[in-house]
């Protein structure tokens, strides 16, 4: 289940034990991601998306099937580090400053200071926040805070980028613009990016792969991978090859809620 595959699943299914019964979040996901691909998770509230990716973090185990993360368990990947996360709010310590805050992974781990401060520097330099290494949290926009969020989650270098609705809570100006930046650091990095969204525009602009789920329990109801080229001014968002994806999109999106409950 390894070589080039980041993260493979299979049959994997998870069930919370609520005390009103069980709550089927997710069922048969099959799902391979090579490296490298920018994968995209869209559907509607409480369709797994989130779980899913809490999986792959070992932040949840699912209840049946099997995945792997680098081909080892997600609890191997997350002891070796394998994987940075970025959270919908950027949860940012308020008392330190940017650099210290990226640098906290950093300290976790045992680096020197030499080689934290050297890191810190190449993360802010990614991120575009270069110059803003000694200002707190409270002093950056909200945009810029996400900005800081993800450097720390590249801070360390994993190859992996879990990225869950980071910029949900963004005006829509901001949001183009770090979309755009995302992209282009998803260029010099070559990291693998899964990224959990519900926006469809959004979710068609950055993919290489766009994973469509359906309503409780989240399944997936259509794997829709991108056509457009790897180079995307945010005008292409009105070329006719973007419209078709979304539209495919939307159809799936629909076709997901099209049964019984």
């Amino acid at each position: 289940m390894s070589g080039n595959k980041v993260i493979s699943s299979e049959n994997l299914s998870l069930t919370f034990e609520t005390n009103d019964g069980p709550v089927h979040a997710l069922s048969d996901i099959d799902l391979k991601i090579d490296k490298g691909e920018f994968v995209s998770f869209i559907g509607p509230s409480g369709c797994g998306k989130t779980t899913f990716l809490r999986v792959i973090a070992d932040l949840e185990k699912p209840t049946s099937g099997a995945i792997t993360v680098n081909g080892m368990t997600p609890e191997e990947a997350r002891m070796k580090r394998a994987y940075g996360y970025v959270f919908q709010a950027a949860s940012l310590y308020l008392w330190r400053t940017i650099e210290k805050n990226i640098a906290l992974p950093l300290e976790i781990m045992g680096y020197s200071k030499s080689e934290q401060q050297e890191r810190v520097a190449r993360t802010l330099e990614l991120v575009d926040l270069t110059g803003f290494a000694k200002k707190y949290p409270w002093q950056l926009s909200g945009g810029m805070q996400q900005r800081a969020s993800i450097a720390r989650a590249l801070a360390f270098d994993a190859e992996l980028l879990l990225m869950d609705e980071p910029f949900g809570a963004l005006d829509e100006i901001v949001r183009d613009h770090l979309n755009e930046q995302l992209l282009e650091l998803w260029d010099r990095t070559n990291k693998t990016i899964c990224f959990v969204t519900h926006s469809i525009p959004e979710a068609v602009y950055l993919s290489t792969k766009i994973v469509v789920m359906s309503p409780r329990p989240g399944r997936v109801t259509d794997v829709i991978e991108s056509t457009l080229p790897k180079k995307r001014p945010l005008e292409i968002r009105e070329s006719p090859e973007f419209l078709k994806i979304a539209h495919r999109v939307r159809e799936g999106l629909r076709a997901g809620h099209s049964y019984e409950e």
